[in-house]
């Protein structure tokens, strides 16, 4: 299963999926592609080859700091469809390459990989509506809106990624100057579900892609990247998936399936119908 060049392929894999998305992101922009030298920080060479230009200012320290940590949390997250995807493809004996290409195509639904692309519809569409966030909180309780961004099926109190991604979101928003009305809802949004009963019995608390989406966005990310962003990020996590199916020896997965369809029924003879 290629083992001996696993180190070479996923070294591969993860530096190709950067520097093919910024490509593609430059081209959709009619820019050339960056001549900027290369720091050798994935993530400083990252924002470096989707944005710079010639007289374009340096990433502060905080922007880039806080797409290591997207990245980071991003990584690797239990057996999620993307990953169970690859562990699939791994275990019938395909190579590193075919089997984050099926990952990917998992995470492209956006059940899976679109979460934090609609926190940030959710967010303009409310600040189009010139609601400051509390209409959509009442919405929400009368089962009118959907809150997007909140709640997990994994943790059922507060996402601890969020946590860390709030104070980064704050921080890399400082840096670049920006000011936020989308993050200034999203803040009302936050307090109103922390403090709100409704919000409290269900345990919808915020989660990781809450603020995932927002960072982005002050990047100057376009939303259509927001899954191609999280593909750059759970690609480690992808190969190292592969890595202990490959590892293990293992047989190839074949998941037993439980009939829950209708046991013997009557019919009508053919000759009779």
């Amino acid at each position: 299963m290629d083992l001996d060049n696993f180190e070479d392929s996923s070294s591969l894999i993860i530096s190709a999926i950067r520097s093919i998305s910024a490509a593609r992101y430059r081209l959709t922009q009619g820019m050339e592609d960056s001549t900027k030298p290369l720091s050798g920080d994935y993530c400083d060479d990252f924002l470096s080859m989707m944005f710079s230009t010639e007289d374009s200012a340096e990433m502060p320290a905080a922007v880039s700091k806080a797409l290591d940590l997207i990245f980071l949390l991003h990584a690797d997250h239990e057996q999620n469809c993307s990953t169970s995807t690859c562990r699939m493809i791994a275990s019938g004996g395909a190579n590193p390459f075919a089997s984050v290409s099926g990952a990917s195509s998992a995470l492209w639904g956006p059940l899976h990989g679109g979460a934090n692309m609609a926190v940030i519809k959710m967010l303009n569409e409310i600040h189009q509506s010139g609601d400051d966030g509390s209409g959509f909180i009442k919405s929400a309780k009368e089962g009118k809106t959907r809150l997007m961004g909140f709640g997990h099926r994994v943790y059922r109190n507060y996402d601890p990624r969020a946590t860390i991604l709030k104070s980064a979101c704050d921080q890399a928003l400082e840096a670049l100057g920006l000011e936020s009305p989308i993050l200034d809802i999203a803040r009302n949004l936050e307090t109103s579900a922390l403090q709100d009963e409704y919000f409290i019995q269900r345990k919808l608390y915020p989660n990781v892609d809450f603020y995932s989406g927002i960072i982005l966005q002050a990047m100057g990310f376009p939303t259509n990247t927001f899954t191609v962003l999280f593909g750059i990020g759970r690609a480690p996590g992808w190969l190292a998936h592969w890595k202990e199916i490959a590892s293990s020896g293992s047989r190839i997965h074949r998941p037993r399936q439980i009939y829950q369809g209708e046991n013997a029924r009557p019919y009508t003879d053919l000759a009779e119908r």
